[in-house]
């Protein structure tokens, strides 16, 4: 299955683009899953993964969030404010 994920801020720094497009294996069906082909994919994004949020579908997901090829995934880095 192949998905493209949105990148945002230093993500998007960190991998030279505003999205990538992702192949996940036909069992490889979540979040978390996702999460590791990236780290995999686009080492530069390894050190920012354990502290990204993704959305899937304009709603905040989990790791055991399912995808579908489909599905509209953003990756969100943390952010800070005043």
């Amino acid at each position: 299955m192949r998905v493209t994920v949105k990148l945002f801020a230093v993500a998007r720094d960190a991998a030279g683009q505003d999205h990538v497009l992702v192949e996940l294996p036909d069992a490889a069906t979540t979040v978390a899953d996702l999460r590791e082909r990236l780290r995999d994919a686009f080492p530069a994004l390894a050190p920012l993964l354990p502290h990204l949020l993704f959305a899937v579908d304009r709603e905040y997901a989990f790791d055991q969030t399912p995808l579908k090829p489909e599905s509209e995934i953003a990756c969100i880095p943390p952010v800070s404010g005043g």
